[in-house]
């Protein structure tokens, strides 16, 4: 095949890849049941006027399943992280103690976990969709290639190679789809 060619799969199968990756870090954000410094990272603390990640203001231990430690590096953050952790809208409830803030996290209900379920079927659904962008500019680029003179065969078999890039990426997302579901839904 020609370089053209060649380039357009490996540009392709590198942004499949990053579609893949993106949903790996959105999952690790889906808690699960145990306790896990992952889960606060959506949370920025207003650092002098900076919205800054929680894990570069303070560090965050997890001593048993059930309890996360954030431990400020200025005694001075705790109220800003505490008021954080409440506007990030997660389902915590952080307890401050004048040293550390201390969070439970509560058992998952049954219907939490079905909620859960749902938004990790929703950013499978969005690797998904980034993964049919993807294929749909690679075969638009090969298309202008064929009207720029490559082969007629060439140009279709890039395209199945193409295709077969899809298919493999999808069936990726849904083992790792059917693999969160069933952490989410182990009680």
């Amino acid at each position: 095949m020609t370089e053209e060619i060649d380039f357009i799969l490996d540009s392709a199968e590198e942004s499949m890849s990053g579609s893949i990756a993106h949903l790996e870090k959105e999952f690790l954000n889906i808690r699960a049941g145990k306790a896990s410094p992952a889960m606060l990272g959506s949370v920025f603390v207003d650092y002098y006027g900076a919205a800054t990640p929680l894990s570069q203001v303070s560090n965050i231990n997890v001593p048993d399943a059930r309890t996360i430690t954030i431990q400020p590096y200025e005694k001075s953050m705790l109220q800003p992280i505490e008021k954080a952790i409440q506007i990030a809208n997660i389902g915590f409830n952080p307890m401050n103690n004048g040293d550390v803030i201390i969070i439970s996290v509560p058992p998952l209900t049954e219907e939490r976990r079905r909620d859960l379920v749902k938004q990790a079927k929703s950013e499978a659904e969005d690797a998904k969709i980034g993964i049919r962008n993807v294929r749909k500019d690679a075969n638009t680029d090969i298309k202008k290639l064929e009207k720029e003179g490559t082969s007629e065969d060439i140009c279709k078999s890039a395209e199945e190679e193409v295709q077969n890039l899809t298919n493999s990426f999808i069936k990726k997302i849904d083992e790792l789809l059917a693999a969160k579901e069933a952490e989410i839904m182990k009680v």
